[in-house]
């Protein structure tokens, strides 16, 4: 039976979670997505990730959610399906609000629905030139239901969201560059490799700093400058009492230390 999740730890702090239904688009069911949480939940507990990279087998980065386990939907009450989200899907938008390691997209393919959602919660998205984004859902009356209206705005502005999510129009991969949606788009040959190469790159620096980093840029979004340079000064006290700390300044006075990535 095929694994509908694979998690690939590697020596060097990154892991890949391949989405792995290709068959259907990587367009996920309550197994699935069962995996997914149970993988996130495995990276994110395991010291020796640093970094985890997550995309899609086959052809599409994620097509959302499987039309066959749609159809059920209609047959549950309201709060049966609103419980259906929660309790399933909603699951990973909240693992990967949580982490503070950094999460990097490589989106092959298309990314729909859920699926665009689902690359809108990775800190980064790095894209292959075939790759789309397509928040569907008004297409079908509905609104966006795994956190696209939380993380879309908060990347491309508000206007912009509103637009693509009133529409419900494909973005291709050269306009989502254009706008901020992904940071890079690189040949789809080439995808994996660039995308593992960005994430050891941030994988060898010093990871308290990298985990405070994240924190504080997404609290910062909700917090008044004071309350944020409070928090910034306490991060600050911290890190300088690291081991971390003290190695990186020792490699830069010429002592004994890792030597300094290149600037």
């Amino acid at each position: 039976m095929q694994t509908s999740i694979l998690l690939d730890k590697q020596a060097d702090g990154v892991a890949k979670l391949t989405l792995n239904r290709p068959d259907k688009l990587n367009a996920f069911n309550q197994p699935m997505i069962k995996a997914w949480e149970k993988a996130l939940d495995d990276a994110f507990s395991d010291p020796a990730v640093r970094v985890l990279v997550l995309t899609g087998a086959g052809r599409a980065f994620c097509a959302g959610g499987d039309a066959e386990e749609m159809d059920s939907l209609p047959d549950m009450d309201s709060l049966m399906r609103k419980n259906y989200l929660w309790e399933n899907i909603h699951r990973i938008a909240m693992l990967m609000d949580r982490t503070d390691k950094p999460v990097i997209a490589a989106v092959n393919g298309t990314a729909r629905g859920a699926g665009c959602d689902m690359a809108l919660m990775c800190d980064l998205r790095i894209a292959g030139t075939s790759a789309s984004f397509a928040e569907s859902y008004v297409n079908f009356g509905l609104i966006s239901g795994d956190a696209g209206t939380y993380f879309l705005p908060r990347i491309i502005g508000v206007a912009r969201a509103l637009e693509i999510f009133w529409t419900g129009r494909l973005v291709g991969s050269q306009e989502a560059e254009r706008i901020g949606l992904v940071n890079q788009v690189v040949p789809d040959s080439e995808l994996i490799d660039v995308t593992m190469t960005l994430a050891k790159q941030i994988a060898k620096q010093p990871q308290q700093a990298i985990c405070m980093y994240k924190r504080a840029v997404y609290q910062s979004q909700t917090l008044a400058l004071t309350t944020h340079l409070d928090m910034v000064s306490s991060h600050m006290a911290v890190l300088q009492g690291t081991a971390e700390f003290a190695e990186r300044v020792d490699a830069f006075r010429g002592r004994k230390g890792p030597k300094l990535p290149a600037r």
